[in-house]
């Protein structure tokens, strides 16, 4: 059940979220200073922790609904967990996070139609696309560059 007052993404969120962009962006830099595997690694981590989160954010969005229509909601939740872990795979295949880097730094991006959905649906809360937006192509951007430096 929802609860009765309006819900709003509060400036709280939007200080840690935008927060969240400083460890992708020093890895950037010290990946131009100082070029090194590990921060690939790091970024890559780093990329793949904050894109499963947001699939769990999906989750709690998709549980608040009535359970009849959790369904699509709930898969969509669980995919992005799962495309950083198979990234991560083909990445240690190639012993090479390059263009693993690419792929997730472009599957962030496309989580912006999934949030778009939960904005209009009413099941996120107010000021969603306002702070997904800037984060989405912030992470998303910053995690294809480092997998082109």
């Amino acid at each position: 059940m929802r609860s009765e007052a309006p819900s709003i993404v509060s400036p709280a969120a939007r200080l840690l979220g935008f927060s969240g962009l400083l460890p992708p962006l020093a890895l950037l830099g010290l990946e131009l200073v100082r070029p090194d595997d590990g921060w690939r690694m790091l970024a890559f981590a780093y990329a793949g922790l904050i894109f499963s989160f947001l699939g769990g954010m999906w989750w709690g969005f998709a549980v608040r609904r009535a359970a009849a229509t959790q369904a699509p909601l709930l898969i969509a939740a669980v995919v992005p967990s799962l495309v950083a872990f198979g990234l991560l795979g083909l990445g240690l295949m190639l012993l090479d996070l390059r263009w693993p880097l690419v792929l997730l730094g472009a599957a962030i991006l496309l989580t912006l139609p999934v949030d778009r959905r939960l904005a209009t649906t009413g099941d996120a809360p107010e000021g969603w696309m306002a702070l997904r937006v800037p984060l989405s192509l912030g992470l998303g951007l910053l995690t294809i560059a480092m997998g082109v430096v």
